[in-house]
């Protein structure tokens, strides 16, 4: 029962920093630019791109991997040409209409509040080495998920640094309330 309520507790308090992060304060935005003309961006998506999925421009398709001349063209025109990472939806969405987003958003700190509440109760560690061992999970998150993005996507190193702050400012207060409900107590198990 105390895993279940450290569990709540905590993915309640990473989704309540979340919104914080994101509505509040800068780091939701950090990166995110718009193009001069929408319309014109959104007429060139739709003319190009029928199947929703993650676009990569300039690409080389899997097949285009074994022949050298593709490679070639490729290169020449990944270097002279802007890149971009498009995710693409074919059919709109209203944006401002989160009320599904937010409770998946929320199922999800509660599961990933039960795995890390679980993980720390394992071990027979102090209050300060859980909430420390909390911390470190919100950057080992960022390092195997965010870094890649700006490594071989070329996320920019601004949204990048958002969500290092979002990942270890979150697990650090969601490890608070974990480790409050987990109790000091020391568990031995022989």
């Amino acid at each position: 029962m105390r895993l279940l309520l450290a569990a709540f507790l905590g993915g309640i308090v990473l989704f309540l920093w979340s919104f914080l992060a994101n509505a509040v304060l800068p780091l939701g935005d950090m990166g995110h630019r718009y193009p001069a003309s929408e319309d014109a961006v959104l007429t060139a998506l739709q003319a190009n791109m029928s199947q929703a999925g993650v676009y990569i421009v300039p690409g080389l398709t899997p097949e285009q991997y074994a022949d050298p001349a593709a490679g070639e063209a490729y290169a020449a025109k990944a270097v002279a040409s802007p890149f971009a990472f498009v995710i693409y939806q074919p059919t709109g969405e209203n944006g401002l209409d989160m009320l599904d987003e937010l409770a998946i958003q929320l199922a999800g700190t509660v599961l990933a509040s039960w795995l890390l509440a679980w993980v720390l109760s394992l071990a027979p560690w102090s209050f300060g080495k859980r909430v420390a061992v909390s911390t470190g999970l919100g950057l080992f998150a960022w390092i195997s998920v965010s870094l890649p993005w700006w490594n071989w996507y070329r996320f920019p190193t601004e949204f990048i640094l958002g969500s290092l702050v979002q990942q270890v400012a979150g697990w650090f207060l969601a490890g608070i309330a974990i480790a409050w409900v987990l109790g000091r107590r020391v568990r031995r198990t022989y």
